[in-house]
Protein backbone atom coordinates (compact mmCIF):
# COMPACT_ATOMS: atom_id res chain seq x y z
CA UNK A 1 0.00 0.00 0.00
CA UNK A 2 1.29 3.50 -1.01
CA UNK A 3 0.63 5.74 2.07
CA UNK A 4 1.49 9.27 2.40
CA UNK A 5 1.62 11.42 5.08
CA UNK A 6 -1.34 14.47 4.17
CA UNK A 7 -3.46 16.64 5.77
CA UNK A 8 -6.32 15.16 4.22
CA UNK A 9 -8.57 12.71 5.92
CA UNK A 10 -7.08 9.06 5.94
CA UNK A 11 -9.82 6.72 4.99
CA UNK A 12 -9.08 2.63 4.53
CA UNK A 13 -12.43 1.00 2.38
CA UNK A 14 -12.61 -2.80 3.16
CA UNK A 15 -14.70 -4.42 -0.09
CA UNK A 16 -15.92 -7.68 1.61
CA UNK A 17 -18.43 -8.33 -1.20
CA UNK A 18 -22.37 -7.60 -1.48
CA UNK A 19 -24.23 -6.25 -3.99
CA UNK A 20 -23.03 -2.54 -3.51
CA UNK A 21 -19.45 -3.38 -5.17
CA UNK A 22 -21.21 -4.74 -7.88
CA UNK A 23 -22.17 -3.25 -11.57
CA UNK A 24 -23.23 -4.91 -14.69
CA UNK A 25 -21.37 -6.48 -17.09
CA UNK A 26 -21.98 -4.52 -20.59
CA UNK A 27 -21.55 -7.98 -22.81
CA UNK A 28 -23.15 -10.34 -20.61
CA UNK A 29 -25.62 -8.16 -18.51
CA UNK A 30 -25.11 -9.99 -15.55
CA UNK A 31 -23.30 -8.82 -12.05
CA UNK A 32 -19.92 -8.79 -11.27
CA UNK A 33 -17.73 -6.92 -8.78
CA UNK A 34 -16.09 -3.51 -10.03
CA UNK A 35 -12.59 -3.08 -9.66
CA UNK A 36 -11.72 -1.11 -7.14
CA UNK A 37 -8.88 0.28 -8.51
CA UNK A 38 -11.08 2.10 -10.81
CA UNK A 39 -13.10 3.47 -7.71
CA UNK A 40 -13.34 7.01 -8.73
CA UNK A 41 -14.49 5.78 -12.00
CA UNK A 42 -17.21 4.39 -10.82
CA UNK A 43 -18.11 6.91 -7.76
CA UNK A 44 -16.73 10.14 -9.42
CA UNK A 45 -18.10 12.29 -6.72
CA UNK A 46 -15.95 11.09 -4.52
CA UNK A 47 -13.34 13.38 -5.86
CA UNK A 48 -15.50 15.93 -4.62
CA UNK A 49 -14.53 15.00 -0.68
CA UNK A 50 -10.71 15.47 -1.12
CA UNK A 51 -9.65 12.86 1.16
CA UNK A 52 -6.87 10.39 0.96
CA UNK A 53 -8.31 7.10 0.54
CA UNK A 54 -6.68 3.77 0.36
CA UNK A 55 -8.81 0.85 -0.36
CA UNK A 56 -8.18 -3.36 0.44
CA UNK A 57 -10.71 -5.72 -1.87
CA UNK A 58 -11.27 -9.23 -0.47
CA UNK A 59 -10.26 -11.79 -3.21
CA UNK A 60 -12.64 -13.45 -4.31
CA UNK A 61 -15.45 -11.09 -2.63
CA UNK A 62 -17.97 -12.64 -0.03
CA UNK A 63 -21.36 -13.25 -0.47
CA UNK A 64 -22.44 -12.33 3.07
CA UNK A 65 -24.77 -15.45 3.36
CA UNK A 66 -21.19 -17.01 2.88
CA UNK A 67 -19.64 -14.82 5.51
CA UNK A 68 -17.55 -16.93 8.47
CA UNK A 69 -16.11 -15.40 11.45
CA UNK A 70 -12.53 -16.54 9.99
CA UNK A 71 -13.66 -14.01 7.70
CA UNK A 72 -14.31 -11.30 10.97
CA UNK A 73 -10.77 -12.22 11.98
CA UNK A 74 -9.63 -10.85 8.29
CA UNK A 75 -11.69 -7.43 8.56
CA UNK A 76 -10.44 -6.88 12.27
CA UNK A 77 -6.66 -8.06 11.01
CA UNK A 78 -6.74 -5.92 8.55
CA UNK A 79 -8.20 -2.84 10.36
CA UNK A 80 -5.62 -3.66 12.82
CA UNK A 81 -2.87 -3.42 10.51
CA UNK A 82 -3.44 -0.52 9.19
CA UNK A 83 -4.67 0.87 12.25
CA UNK A 84 -2.14 3.89 12.58
CA UNK A 85 -2.03 4.71 9.34
CA UNK A 86 -5.66 5.97 8.91
CA UNK A 87 -8.46 7.96 10.35
CA UNK A 88 -10.93 5.84 9.91
CA UNK A 89 -12.01 2.69 7.95
CA UNK A 90 -15.33 2.37 5.72
CA UNK A 91 -16.07 -2.42 5.40
CA UNK A 92 -18.51 -2.65 2.43
CA UNK A 93 -20.08 -5.62 3.24
CA UNK A 94 -23.28 -7.56 1.96
CA UNK A 95 -26.67 -6.44 4.02
CA UNK A 96 -27.68 -10.47 5.04
CA UNK A 97 -25.03 -11.09 7.84
CA UNK A 98 -24.17 -7.39 8.15
CA UNK A 99 -25.34 -7.11 11.81
CA UNK A 100 -23.70 -10.04 12.48
CA UNK A 101 -20.00 -8.78 11.65
CA UNK A 102 -20.65 -5.41 12.79
CA UNK A 103 -21.49 -7.28 16.36
CA UNK A 104 -18.44 -9.50 16.32
CA UNK A 105 -15.84 -6.68 15.01
CA UNK A 106 -17.49 -4.77 18.42
CA UNK A 107 -16.09 -7.42 20.43
CA UNK A 108 -13.15 -8.55 18.46
CA UNK A 109 -11.67 -4.31 18.40
CA UNK A 110 -11.32 -4.02 22.19
CA UNK A 111 -10.88 -0.32 22.82
CA UNK A 112 -11.73 1.49 19.58
CA UNK A 113 -10.94 4.73 19.25
CA UNK A 114 -11.77 5.38 15.65
CA UNK A 115 -14.74 5.03 13.45
CA UNK A 116 -15.39 1.66 11.68
CA UNK A 117 -18.34 2.34 9.20
CA UNK A 118 -19.97 -0.56 7.74
CA UNK A 119 -22.21 0.18 5.09
CA UNK A 120 -23.55 -1.97 1.43
CA UNK A 121 -26.58 -1.23 -0.65
CA UNK A 122 -29.88 -2.92 -1.82
CA UNK A 123 -29.18 -1.94 -5.02
CA UNK A 124 -25.91 -2.21 -7.12
CA UNK A 125 -23.95 0.49 -7.61
CA UNK A 126 -24.49 0.15 -11.25
CA UNK A 127 -27.66 0.67 -11.05
CA UNK A 128 -29.35 4.47 -11.78
CA UNK A 129 -30.96 4.37 -8.45
CA UNK A 130 -28.88 3.03 -6.67
CA UNK A 131 -28.59 3.53 -2.89
CA UNK A 132 -24.99 2.69 -2.71
CA UNK A 133 -23.17 5.53 -4.10
CA UNK A 134 -25.02 7.36 -1.52
CA UNK A 135 -24.82 5.16 1.47
CA UNK A 136 -20.47 4.74 0.60
CA UNK A 137 -20.55 8.93 0.49
CA UNK A 138 -22.23 9.44 3.71
CA UNK A 139 -19.91 6.35 5.41
CA UNK A 140 -16.49 8.25 4.12
CA UNK A 141 -17.79 11.51 5.53
CA UNK A 142 -18.80 9.63 8.65
CA UNK A 143 -15.39 8.00 9.31
CA UNK A 144 -13.70 11.31 8.03
CA UNK A 145 -15.49 13.65 10.85
CA UNK A 146 -14.09 15.57 13.80
CA UNK A 147 -15.29 16.06 17.03
CA UNK A 148 -14.89 19.41 17.83
CA UNK A 149 -14.85 19.31 21.20
CA UNK A 150 -11.33 16.67 20.98
CA UNK A 151 -10.95 16.95 17.51
CA UNK A 152 -10.60 13.26 17.87
CA UNK A 153 -13.07 11.07 15.48
CA UNK A 154 -16.68 11.82 15.86
CA UNK A 155 -17.60 7.77 15.52
CA UNK A 156 -15.23 6.06 17.73
CA UNK A 157 -17.19 2.55 17.74
CA UNK A 158 -18.20 -0.15 15.18
CA UNK A 159 -21.26 1.57 13.51
CA UNK A 160 -23.95 0.79 10.41
CA UNK A 161 -24.37 3.46 8.11
CA UNK A 162 -27.28 2.11 6.19
CA UNK A 163 -29.63 5.38 4.10
CA UNK A 164 -30.75 7.99 6.59
CA UNK A 165 -29.46 6.22 10.15
CA UNK A 166 -26.01 5.46 11.30
CA UNK A 167 -26.70 3.11 14.24
CA UNK A 168 -24.35 1.19 16.76
CA UNK A 169 -23.16 -1.75 14.85
CA UNK A 170 -23.95 -4.13 17.52
CA UNK A 171 -27.63 -2.96 18.19
CA UNK A 172 -28.75 -2.85 14.55
CA UNK A 173 -30.81 -5.72 12.93
CA UNK A 174 -32.05 -5.90 9.52
CA UNK A 175 -35.71 -4.98 9.67
CA UNK A 176 -35.86 -4.96 5.46
CA UNK A 177 -34.86 -7.16 2.62
CA UNK A 178 -36.67 -4.61 0.26
CA UNK A 179 -36.65 -1.47 1.59
CA UNK A 180 -33.53 1.20 1.08
CA UNK A 181 -33.77 1.50 4.92
CA UNK A 182 -32.98 -1.72 5.88
CA UNK A 183 -31.57 -1.58 9.24
CA UNK A 184 -32.79 -0.72 12.67
CA UNK A 185 -32.12 -0.43 16.24
CA UNK A 186 -35.48 -0.60 18.57
CA UNK A 187 -33.31 -0.62 21.51
CA UNK A 188 -31.00 2.01 21.08
CA UNK A 189 -31.06 5.75 19.46
CA UNK A 190 -29.25 6.01 16.39
CA UNK A 191 -26.05 7.90 16.39
CA UNK A 192 -26.85 9.98 13.55
CA UNK A 193 -29.59 11.25 11.65
CA UNK A 194 -28.54 11.80 8.18
CA UNK A 195 -30.77 14.02 6.20
CA UNK A 196 -29.37 17.43 4.40
CA UNK A 197 -26.60 17.12 7.00
CA UNK A 198 -25.41 14.67 9.33
CA UNK A 199 -26.40 15.16 12.52
CA UNK A 200 -24.87 13.41 15.58
CA UNK A 201 -26.17 12.33 18.39
CA UNK A 202 -23.73 13.39 20.95
CA UNK A 203 -25.26 12.08 24.01
CA UNK A 204 -25.17 8.65 22.91
CA UNK A 205 -21.75 8.29 20.77
CA UNK A 206 -19.32 6.07 22.76
CA UNK A 207 -16.51 7.55 24.16
CA UNK A 208 -13.90 4.78 25.25
CA UNK A 209 -10.45 4.85 27.29
CA UNK A 210 -8.27 6.37 25.67
CA UNK A 211 -5.45 5.11 27.94
CA UNK A 212 -6.00 1.58 26.54
CA UNK A 213 -4.50 0.94 23.32
CA UNK A 214 -5.93 -1.41 21.02
CA UNK A 215 -6.38 -4.56 21.45
CA UNK A 216 -7.87 -7.16 18.77
CA UNK A 217 -9.26 -10.73 19.75
CA UNK A 218 -9.74 -12.83 16.30
CA UNK A 219 -11.00 -15.89 17.83
CA UNK A 220 -14.31 -17.02 18.02
CA UNK A 221 -15.47 -20.41 19.00
CA UNK A 222 -18.45 -21.44 16.96
CA UNK A 223 -19.35 -24.15 19.45
CA UNK A 224 -23.11 -22.45 19.38
CA UNK A 225 -26.44 -22.32 18.35
CA UNK A 226 -29.71 -20.38 18.20
CA UNK A 227 -33.34 -22.21 19.84
CA UNK A 228 -36.53 -20.75 18.77
CA UNK A 229 -39.56 -21.07 21.24
CA UNK A 230 -43.06 -21.99 19.37
CA UNK A 231 -46.30 -23.01 20.60
CA UNK A 232 -46.17 -26.92 20.01
CA UNK A 233 -42.93 -27.28 21.02
CA UNK A 234 -42.27 -31.04 22.44
CA UNK A 235 -39.94 -32.37 24.99
CA UNK A 236 -38.42 -34.34 22.75
CA UNK A 237 -37.62 -31.81 20.35
CA UNK A 238 -36.22 -29.23 22.74
CA UNK A 239 -34.22 -32.47 24.78
CA UNK A 240 -32.85 -33.22 21.26
CA UNK A 241 -31.49 -29.55 20.19
CA UNK A 242 -30.43 -29.17 23.84
CA UNK A 243 -28.03 -32.64 23.56
CA UNK A 244 -26.40 -31.50 20.25
CA UNK A 245 -22.78 -32.69 20.33
CA UNK A 246 -20.25 -29.98 20.91
CA UNK A 247 -22.61 -27.37 21.51
CA UNK A 248 -21.64 -25.18 24.67
CA UNK A 249 -24.53 -21.85 24.44
CA UNK A 250 -27.37 -21.49 23.14
CA UNK A 251 -29.33 -18.82 22.76
CA UNK A 252 -32.94 -19.48 23.99
CA UNK A 253 -34.89 -16.88 22.06
CA UNK A 254 -38.29 -16.75 23.92
CA UNK A 255 -41.42 -14.93 23.85
CA UNK A 256 -42.60 -11.54 24.82
CA UNK A 257 -40.07 -10.26 27.90
CA UNK A 258 -38.51 -13.70 28.05
CA UNK A 259 -41.54 -16.23 28.61
CA UNK A 260 -41.23 -19.53 28.06
CA UNK A 261 -43.45 -22.53 28.87
CA UNK A 262 -43.87 -23.18 32.42
CA UNK A 263 -44.66 -27.03 31.97
CA UNK A 264 -42.20 -29.08 34.81
CA UNK A 265 -40.87 -31.40 31.51
CA UNK A 266 -39.33 -27.47 30.17
CA UNK A 267 -38.22 -26.60 33.28
CA UNK A 268 -36.43 -30.06 33.66
CA UNK A 269 -35.11 -29.89 30.42
CA UNK A 270 -33.51 -26.25 30.91
CA UNK A 271 -32.13 -27.64 34.27
CA UNK A 272 -30.42 -30.79 33.29
CA UNK A 273 -28.77 -28.86 30.36
CA UNK A 274 -27.33 -25.95 32.12
CA UNK A 275 -26.49 -28.83 34.98
CA UNK A 276 -24.52 -30.36 31.62
CA UNK A 277 -22.53 -27.15 31.26
CA UNK A 278 -24.36 -25.49 28.86
CA UNK A 279 -25.05 -21.93 29.06
CA UNK A 280 -28.59 -20.98 27.97
CA UNK A 281 -29.15 -16.89 27.41
CA UNK A 282 -32.90 -15.99 27.37
CA UNK A 283 -33.13 -13.40 24.05
CA UNK A 284 -36.26 -12.37 23.35
CA UNK A 285 -38.14 -12.81 19.84
CA UNK A 286 -39.39 -9.57 19.79
CA UNK A 287 -37.59 -6.85 18.17
CA UNK A 288 -38.10 -4.34 20.35
CA UNK A 289 -37.72 -4.61 24.39
CA UNK A 290 -35.57 -7.02 26.20
CA UNK A 291 -36.03 -9.55 28.64
CA UNK A 292 -37.56 -9.04 31.89
CA UNK A 293 -37.15 -12.85 33.65
CA UNK A 294 -39.16 -11.39 37.05
CA UNK A 295 -42.18 -9.82 35.13
CA UNK A 296 -44.01 -12.82 34.57
CA UNK A 297 -44.11 -16.36 36.28
CA UNK A 298 -42.91 -18.07 33.23
CA UNK A 299 -39.83 -15.93 32.80
CA UNK A 300 -39.02 -16.21 36.60
CA UNK A 301 -39.13 -20.18 35.82
CA UNK A 302 -36.16 -19.94 33.20
CA UNK A 303 -34.25 -17.85 35.78
CA UNK A 304 -34.40 -20.67 38.23
CA UNK A 305 -33.68 -23.30 35.60
CA UNK A 306 -30.64 -21.68 35.33
CA UNK A 307 -31.07 -19.66 32.34
CA UNK A 308 -29.26 -15.92 32.20
CA UNK A 309 -31.26 -12.79 31.15
CA UNK A 310 -29.81 -11.31 27.67
CA UNK A 311 -31.45 -8.31 28.63
CA UNK A 312 -32.05 -6.37 25.48
CA UNK A 313 -29.56 -7.79 23.46
CA UNK A 314 -29.95 -8.62 19.79
CA UNK A 315 -29.96 -12.06 18.32
CA UNK A 316 -26.90 -11.27 16.48
CA UNK A 317 -24.88 -9.60 19.51
CA UNK A 318 -26.14 -12.32 22.01
CA UNK A 319 -24.57 -15.37 19.39
CA UNK A 320 -21.28 -13.49 18.38
CA UNK A 321 -20.61 -12.35 22.29
CA UNK A 322 -20.74 -16.06 23.05
CA UNK A 323 -18.32 -17.27 20.44
CA UNK A 324 -16.06 -14.12 21.81
CA UNK A 325 -16.57 -15.18 25.29
CA UNK A 326 -15.60 -18.67 24.72
CA UNK A 327 -13.14 -18.07 22.36
CA UNK A 328 -11.21 -16.47 25.70
CA UNK A 329 -12.34 -18.28 28.76
CA UNK A 330 -13.40 -22.02 29.49
CA UNK A 331 -14.78 -21.20 32.58
CA UNK A 332 -18.64 -21.81 32.34
CA UNK A 333 -19.38 -19.50 34.87
CA UNK A 334 -16.99 -16.43 33.89
CA UNK A 335 -18.62 -16.58 30.46
CA UNK A 336 -22.26 -16.59 31.84
CA UNK A 337 -21.47 -13.56 34.32
CA UNK A 338 -19.60 -11.50 31.16
CA UNK A 339 -22.86 -12.32 29.48
CA UNK A 340 -24.76 -10.44 31.88
CA UNK A 341 -22.37 -7.48 31.62
CA UNK A 342 -22.21 -4.80 28.75
CA UNK A 343 -18.82 -4.77 27.17
CA UNK A 344 -18.91 -2.69 24.44
CA UNK A 345 -22.50 -0.96 24.65
CA UNK A 346 -24.15 -3.96 22.84
CA UNK A 347 -26.44 -4.41 25.91
CA UNK A 348 -28.33 -2.30 28.78
CA UNK A 349 -26.51 -2.42 32.17
CA UNK A 350 -29.80 -3.65 33.71
CA UNK A 351 -29.43 -7.17 33.17
CA UNK A 352 -30.69 -9.87 35.26
CA UNK A 353 -27.92 -12.29 37.03
CA UNK A 354 -27.88 -15.71 36.28
CA UNK A 355 -29.18 -17.83 39.44
CA UNK A 356 -27.29 -20.60 41.47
Amino acid sequence: MNYKLTMKPRILILYTGGTIGMIEDAATKSLRPFDFNHLIDNVPKIKMLDYFIEHIQFDPPIDSSDMKPSNWADIASQIEKHYNEFDGFVVLHGTDTMAYTASALSFMLRNLDKPVIITGSQLPIGEVRTDGEENLITALQIAAAVDPVDNGPMIREVAILFENYLWRGNRATKKSADNFNAFKSYNYPPLAQIGLGINYNHDVLRRPDFHRPLEVFTAMDTSVMFIDLFPGISDSSLRHQLATPGIKAIVLRTYGAGNAPTTQWFYDAIRAAVDRGKIIVNVTQCIAGGVHTKRYYSGNRLLEAGAISGADITSEAAITKLMHLLARSCDTDTVAREMTIPICGEMSSQSAVRHP
